[in-house]
């Protein structure tokens, strides 16, 4: 499934997905369109994994059954929770390739056996087989195209796969381990790029595996992929970014000096009066620190952590903040690090509700009113950073922050 989204990362509509995928075969392309040597490649756009959070051992005061301390944490905001390595990775960018492999369409057979034709048989043969009825099957045999670029994503790790997905779970982290059932296809879709302007992006339904096969149930349509595109792999989501849309995305220096000047700002703790920071990204995301703001996600007041105000009788995360008595969710608050999420580089003003990842309000507003698929027939708004379903009125809130009393 695709859901399209406008120019703006805006709002998203279904539509069905579609099928090709990236082998890495020797195909020559014509000479005129390979890249030369030094020269810097062309950018299609890059996929975005959407997140999903892990969350770790609480402090030795929730063993003892006191108040619930800090969390670790560790989440696809900006980096995969075991770090990015290889084709595992939370971003792609696609670029052109040195030499074109894509392929395309070329002979159409309408047989009653498929499985004894020489296409399927072949492995030098690209080939998708559908199957309209239990006597009625079709086979596609592709040819090379020198015109398009191919790139495939799917669970599987063979070389065909540029990007190798995981299932992602709204605050479970990723699945892994023999033992994790996957809903993700081994060879989920492919996406076929024009190697000339205007670069159109194409997503087709599951890849081509290693005997060079595709077999769908039925056949589809193609769709051309739009700035802000979703692409939901049923058991993980994809954000499709252009290079224009990332022009208006903030970069990574611009995220660091956001953090450096709302700490530059001393915003202080109203009642412990102590000074907060956010904590800088290279340290990594493990527990806060003492520093580390806190906020009531239910009224949007900053605080440094305590442990006190806890209301038990409605839950073991509920507080009742000091200052306007709401009782609600009592979280650190984070830094969203993954700058393709983001639609413009404004000030880090609101946090997602309940998970606490901070990020401007354009960009709060636009993500808590996008619907993001969960299953196969339901959608729930989710934070971008870390995957959890937002709650509340709004899902996001304006945070509060008291600045210095000097």
């Amino acid at each position: 499934m695709v859901l399209e989204g406008n120019p703006e990362v805006g709002s998203p509509r279904t539509s069905d997905l579609q099928h090709p995928g990236n082998q890495g075969s020797c195909v020559l392309s014509s000479p005129s369109e390979d890249a030369q040597p030094g020269e810097e490649p062309i950018k299609y756009g890059e996929l975005i994994v959407l997140g999903c959070c892990e969350e770790g051992g609480e402090e030795t005061k929730a063993q003892r059954g006191e108040v619930a301390g800090p969390r670790a944490h560790s989440c696809y905001n900006g980096c995969l929770a075991s770090g990015d390595k290889g084709r595992r990775r939370s971003r792609l960018a696609l670029s052109r390739r040195p030499h074109a492999n894509g392929v395309k369409p070329d002979v159409i057979h309408h047989i009653s056996t498929p499985l004894v034709s020489k296409a399927l048989s072949n492995r030098g043969q690209h080939s998708i087989s559908y199957t309209l009825s239990r006597s009625h099957s079709v086979i596609v045999e592709y040819t090379h195209d020198g015109d398009t670029d191919m790139f495939q994503i799917g669970r599987s790790t063979e070389n065909m796969i540029d990007l190798v997905v995981t299932d992602t779970s709204p605050g479970g982290g990723a699945a892994e381990g023999p033992s994790a059932q996957s809903t993700i296809s081994r060879y989920a879709c492919r996406i076929l790029c024009d190697r000339r302007p205007p670069y159109t992006a194409r997503i087709y339904a599951a890849g081509f595996d290693a005997s060079s096969n595709i077999f769908l149930g039925v056949e589809n349509e193609s769709n051309v992929l739009q700035d802000g595109s979703l692409i939901d792999l049923c058991g993980a989501t994809l954000l499709w970014r252009t290079p224009a849309g990332l022009l208006r995305a903030p970069t990574l220096k611009q995220l660091e000096a956001q953090r450096q000047e709302a700490n530059a700002a001393r915003p202080q703790c109203p009642v412990g009066l102590s000074t907060l920071a956010f904590p800088s990204p290279a340290r990594g995301r493990t527990a806060p620190d003492k520093q580390q703001p806190w906020v009531y996600v239910r009224c949007g007041h900053v605080h440094g952590y305590h442990g006190w105000g806890c209301r038990r009788e409605r839950g073991p995360q509920e507080r009742e903040c000091p200052l306007c008595r709401l009782v609600g969710p009592y979280v650190p608050l984070w830094l969203g690090q993954e700058a393709g999420l983001c639609l413009d580089p404004g000030p880090p003003s609101h946090a997602f509700a309940p998970c606490g990842h901070v990020c401007s309000e354009k960009t709060a507003r636009y993500w808590a009113q996008t619907p993001l698929p969960h299953g196969t027939h339901a959608f729930h708004a989710a934070c971008p950073f870390c995957g959890a379903w937002l709650t509340g009125e709004h899902g996001c809130v304006r945070l509060i922050f008291q600045g210095p009393l000097d």
